[in-house]
């Protein structure tokens, strides 16, 4: 009877190239067309690869834009996990439209944010990719909203404050920074409407304000 050796590998020719680069550079891609405007063609161009590598590495273009994104949330849109952890809720609020300005108009990455624009124009064969960045900015609404809900429960926020209400105005008014930084608002024009959305911030009566 034949045995398995363990830790084995399959036989076949060594990938040949970077795929944590070759990721990289599918994500820049993703970032500045979209999904429907990142063609294969395109891709497999920039990431230096065939399409048979492709898809061997990453599965087909919804597989690849999957990884991406996660890629995105580790890396360009790891700002939204630091400001959750800011000690005040003005100070998260603060973290993630700061944040945002800076991922959106960095010189060397493409303008805009790829949560937003990824599927903005899709056919109705990218609805799952829609479904997907719908559901990702859902996700980073549920997390502001708890970590309000908790600045409530501390008394950070005055009562009556509605933490649902209040992350939707934060994330809502970061993705539109976002939409402006891809139609070319500068950085500063960006960060002083940022300053300016948080001017009326909920207060707790009694508490020194800047």
């Amino acid at each position: 009877m034949q045995t398995r050796k363990k830790n084995s590998s399959p036989i076949g020719r060594p990938r040949g190239f970077d795929a944590d680069e070759a990721l990289e550079r599918a994500m820049l891609v993703f970032w500045e067309h979209g999904y429907e405007g990142a063609g294969t063609a395109r891709l497999t161009s920039a990431m230096g690869i065939s399409t048979t590598s492709m898809y061997a590495a990453f599965g087909n273009k919804e597989d690849l834009f999957r990884k991406v994104l996660e890629r995105y949330t580790e890396g360009p849109s790891a700002y939204m996990a630091r400001a959750l952890e800011e000690p005040t809720a003005l100070g998260v609020a603060t973290a993630i439209l700061a944040g945002t300005v800076r991922t959106t108009t960095r010189p060397a990455q493409p303008h805009g944010c790829l949560g937003v624009q990824g599927a903005l124009s899709t056919s109705d064969a990218g609805q799952e990719v829609r479904d997907l960045l719908v559901a990702w900015r859902n996700d980073g609404h549920s997390c502001v909203r708890e970590r309000f809900q908790r600045a409530l429960d501390e008394g950070d926020l005055p009562p009556g404050t509605d933490p649902g209400l209040l992350a939707r105005y934060v994330t809502t008014f970061g993705y539109g920074l976002a939409v402006q930084a891809a139609s070319g608002v500068g950085r500063d024009e960006l960060q002083e409407l940022a300053d300016a959305a948080l001017r009326n911030w909920p207060v707790v009566r009694g508490t020194p304000t800047a």
